[in-house]
């Protein structure tokens, strides 16, 4: 038994409790930038602590949110008040999490554009103090592109980026956060649903032999998986139910039962069809013995920006938005969306951008 072990269940269990998601906050300050540039705001320290800010003071949204992430300026600021956000999203019932990973690099011997996470250099000594600062669970993105013209993903990109996480995971549990384990394969390319399903499931079985070679406790971690979609540039996308029905078999055919929650990314969608993908997987027939769930940022976030274009008179309004969308997503999680937030720019707006970074 580890310190920590009976600490990391817990806490993996309330982040994936019934009707509850993930809000990912954790837009580094670069991405951050490209959003506000979208409104025609200013990229400034005040604007991004007055942006995260009213995100975390929205009333109600710990009904819907079990936890959020956090990009390292956001896990230590403040309100003009002197308030933490820590203490904001405390007071919520929300649990704080931290992005740990330093991004992407070349791998030199793998194909090109694969890429290897950064970041494990000092992690030990930075989670302990995220842990200290208020953090209690940890998110790190590793990216796999598919191009099946050049071959990818090697075996090599694959082991690079799976037993990275292993190891991130295994820093993390060791000093108290829950670690989420982000294997994303990205949307980029024509390959169909087809293609996307079988380089997933190699991917997932790759990366639970490697949290089992590193001990990790399942129970006390979260998977952050992609659905298993077609392609961006696929000539004929799949439908929602082609994409909940590949996930649950994938998730079937390889997830271990005692991860207890699986949060999927948007991956680019817009955010109805990420709320009503959601629901259909929820509402998919087969053995589900996980907690499903989202972890959104693009999809939760993307109307509160524009509504909100930076003026302080938007900001409620703004809010009404973010809560519209959490709750959205928390009847999805329980397979009962029925479109009571389909309307608008929710339901056209993609947030796909290919070779997405953080």
């Amino acid at each position: 038994m580890g310190q920590y072990d009976a600490e990391l269940r817990a806490t993996a269990l309330k982040i994936a409790s019934p009707g509850k998601g993930i809000l990912a906050a954790d837009e580094s300050t670069g991405t951050i930038g490209k959003r506000f540039e979208s409104i025609k705001v200013e990229n400034s320290h005040e604007n991004r602590l007055k942006y995260r800010q009213f995100l975390f003071e929205t009333k109600g949204l710990g009904e819907y949110i079990s936890g959020a992430i956090c990009f390292e300026e956001s896990l230590y600021e403040k309100t003009p008040e002197g308030v933490s956000f820590v203490e904001l999203l405390n007071k919520e019932g929300i649990v704080p999490g931290i992005k740990v990973d330093k991004g992407q690099a070349a791998i030199k011997d793998a194909a090109p554009g694969e890429t290897s996470t950064e970041g494990l250099d000092g992690l030990a000594k930075r989670c302990k103090e995220y842990y200290a600062a208020g953090a209690r669970f940890a998110k790190w993105r590793a990216v796999i592109l598919i191009n099946v013209e050049n071959g990818t993903p090697t075996n090599l990109a694959i082991e690079e980026q799976t037993r990275g996480l292993a190891r991130y995971a295994s820093i993390c549990q060791e000093n108290g956060l829950v670690p989420i384990v982000e294997p994303e394969v990205l949307m980029d390319g024509p390959h169909d649903i087809k293609v996307s399903a079988e380089v997933t499931e190699k991917v997932w079985q790759f990366q639970f032999k490697a949290l089992a070679d590193h001990r990790v406790l399942l129970e006390g971690c979260l998977l952050k998986p992609n659905m298993v979609r077609s392609g961006a540039e696929c000539a004929t996308p799949a439908s929602i139910n082609e994409i909940a029905k590949y996930t649950v078999q994938t998730l079937m055919r390889v997830v271990p039962p005692a991860i207890p929650g699986i949060t999927f990314l948007s991956g680019g969608m817009s955010e109805e069809e990420a709320t009503c993908a959601l629901n259909e997987i929820n509402s998919c027939p087969g053995k589900k013995p996980w907690n499903l769930s989202f972890s959104y940022g693009r999809a939760l976030q993307a109307t509160v920006l524009k509504v909100w274009g930076g003026k302080d008179e938007n900001i409620e309004a703004a809010q009404a938005a973010l809560l519209l969308r959490a709750k959205a997503n928390s009847l999805a999680q329980l397979g009962k969306y029925t479109g009571e937030a389909s309307g608008g720019a929710a339901a056209s707006a993609s947030t796909y951008q290919k070779n997405y970074t953080y």
